[in-house]
């Protein structure tokens, strides 16, 4: 058995197609066939069931799969130890983050980051929270920049910053006449949504306490996948929607007009660096904490976490 059997292995159950795996793995079909094929005949077993498309593990492939996640976390641990314990701050990062974050936050800090630990291979994912924390723990994933509190078990969380949810008004809509709003001011039917499974949703329905209620008040229901489609919405129909802060510092002079603050107390939602309980690769985290911190706006400093917006449902 050899650690690259094992991986070929892991790139199997990813792509459940051989010839993608291979490709992945940079080598021909057959070469990761046979050396999957060995280890089978090695343990006396199949890892793959073979005549479905795409292919699955069978039961006791599933088991092999669990422990093949385990020696790569371990080996990759070890690397990662050495480098910890060599002060340096090199090699490959996987980082993951949510789609209300990645267009705002990626452009603040990567140029920097980037510069400053040219031996850093940076691979950035966007993905929903749910998909982050999933590939997180099955270590494809070293860090997530997601909205917390999450709580989850094996997952510790860095808290970075504090960013305001403001609303944005049509100017059809009776809030937009006011200088600051209230959640009760938000009426249901007007307000549009992202769609279901962005934690910004949650947060969205939260806010307006209609988790519950929500869907029995609709009479149009359209569920956006960004926030720019949200503020389009808002810009050429009726409604209103809500936005993280990052997301408004590109607007315009005319959309910046459509903005209405919450009454203090603000509401806020925290932004966090998350890695599994047992990461090692602490230098690389503190530096790309500093990096962020670094180039976020002065204002978004300066925000405390005095009305958090609870994430789940």
């Amino acid at each position: 058995m050899t650690l690259v059997q094992l991986e070929y292995v892991l790139a199997v159950d990813a792509y459940r197609h051989f010839a993608t795996a291979a490709a992945h793995c940079f080598v021909t079909q057959p070469t990761l066939s046979m050396q999957i094929q060995k280890l089978e005949e090695e343990l006396g077993i199949k890892i793959f069931d073979r005549s479905r498309q795409p292919v699955v593990p069978t039961a006791i492939g599933e088991v092999v799969i669990q422990h093949a996640r385990r020696v790569r976390r371990e080996v990759t641990e070890l690397e990662d130890v050495i480098r910890e314990k060599q002060g340096l701050i090199h090699g490959e990062l996987k980082l993951g983050i949510i789609p209300t974050l990645a267009p705002y936050l990626l452009p603040l800090f990567l140029p920097h980051f980037l510069d400053q630990f040219p031996d850093v291979q940076l691979k950035v994912k966007e993905m929903t929270t749910d998909a982050l924390l999933d590939a997180i723990q099955k270590g494809q994933l070293d860090m997530g920049l997601v909205v917390t509190p999450l709580q989850h078990a094996g997952i510790r969380e860095h808290p970075l910053f504090y960013e305001e949810m403001v609303a944005y008004v049509s100017r059809k809509n009776a809030a937009f006449k006011k200088s600051y709003v209230l959640a009760n001011d938000i009426d249901i039917r007007e307000l549009w949504l992202l769609e279901e499974g962005h934690c910004f949703r949650s947060q969205m329905l939260n806010l307006c306490e209609l988790q519950q209620a929500h869907k029995d008040l609709l009479l149009f229901e359209y569920e956006a996948g960004s926030l720019e489609t949200l503020k389009k919405m808002v810009e050429t129909n009726r409604g209103i929607t809500i936005l993280p802060e990052l997301a408004t510092y590109d607007l315009t002079d005319a959309q910046s007009k459509l903005l209405r603050h919450f009454k203090a107390p603000a509401p806020m939602r925290e932004v966090s660096l998350i890695t599994p309980k047992t990461f090692v690769k602490q230098k690389m985290l503190l530096a790309l904490k500093a990096s962020i911190l670094e180039n976020l706006p002065a204002k978004i400093l300066k925000n405390k976490a005095k009305h958090l917006v609870p994430v789940g449902d």
